[in-house]
This record gives structure tokens, sequence and C-alpha cells, in this order.
């Protein structure tokens, strides 16, 4: 059996369930928070998302069939709850999301939790400029160094639409930062 049946079956189990629930958040908590941290932007935020993912993956763990890899699942959750948070976000002070993600980067550099330097903050500000789908495909290839196929199972869709995405996102942040710098 590999670790990760194990540690299902030990989550799924009333009597291991908290000692497994504590090995899953420490095995997956940095790695899912930075994934959340690059969609709501601000740590603050970060931490609140990160804690409702583990929420729902606690009160649906039941409920996961092992379609696909444990991570994978987590990580469509903490998506799903970091674009639900920024909507909701952008809903309660009546602006659009690109508008809020633009005023959520701007404010990175008051930010004592950002350790970027001038030139990631003009590539946040890009990334800021894309869509919410092409925002996702980007950070999950260029940062998180995920495998379309992965991508595709944690996003729901196909490799080709994947690839289209990335490929139009890396174009209009590559012009982006053409005509910031020059």
């Amino acid at each position: 059996m590999t670790d990760e049946i194990i540690l299902i079956e030990e989550l799924k189990n009333v009597q291991t369930r908290e000692k497994a629930f504590r090995k899953l958040i420490s095995t997956y908590k940095e790695r899912l928070y930075w994934h959340i941290r690059k969609i709501v932007i601000s740590h603050d935020d970060a931490d609140d998302v990160l804690q409702n993912t583990f929420i729902k993956v606690f009160k649906n763990i039941d409920k996961f069939k092992q379609n696909s890899k444990l991570y994978s699942w987590m990580y469509r959750i903490a998506t799903n709850e970091a674009i639900t948070f920024i909507n909701k976000r952008a809903k309660e002070r009546n602006i659009d999301i690109s508008e809020l993600q633009q005023e959520l980067v701007s404010n990175l550099e008051s930010d004592a939790w950002f350790s970027g330097d001038e030139i990631q903050i003009i590539l946040q500000k890009a990334i800021a400029t894309l869509p919410q789908k092409q925002q996702l495909v980007f950070n999950m290839k260029y940062f998180d160094a995920l495998k379309y196929n992965q991508m595709s199972e944690i996003l729901e869709t196909s490799v080709g639409a994947l690839k289209a995405s990335y490929f139009h996102a890396v174009k209009k942040i590559e012009k982006y930062i053409k005509t910031t710098v020059n």
C-alpha cells in the first residue's frame, strides 16, 4: 500500500482521523498556502482560505472517491475556495475581479510577508491582468511546475485547453513586461 492510501484510510477511520489529519496538514499546508496565495495575493486572506480548505477537506474526506490523487483533490478544493473568496470580495466591494486583483498587487510592495523584488512585482502585476483561468493555468505551470495532466485533473478541463491558456497567458505577460520595462 502506498503512503497516500494508508493516509486516506486513516483519515476515514474515526479512531485515527485526528492524528492523520495533523499529518495531512503538515504535509500539504505549505504547498496549498502558496497556491492559494498566488490567487488571493494577501497573506492574511491566504491563511483564511487555507483554513477553509482544510475544514472542507476534513468534512468531505468520506466523500473522496480516490478517482484522483489526494493532493489533486485538495488542490481543486483550495482553488475553488480561493476563487470563491476573490469573487465574494470583489462583489462586496462592488468592483470587477480584475480591478480587485490590480489593487491587491499594488499593495504587495507594502506587504510585510512579500519578499519579492521589483521584477517580481511587475510579474505579479502582469499576471493580475490575465483572465482568471489563464492566471490559474500560468501559476500552476510556471510556479508550481505541475504537468498538464495534473492540471487537467485539478481544473477538470482538457490538456489542449490548458496548453492554449498557458500559451496565451505567456504572450500577454511578455507583452505587459515589454511595455512596462521599456
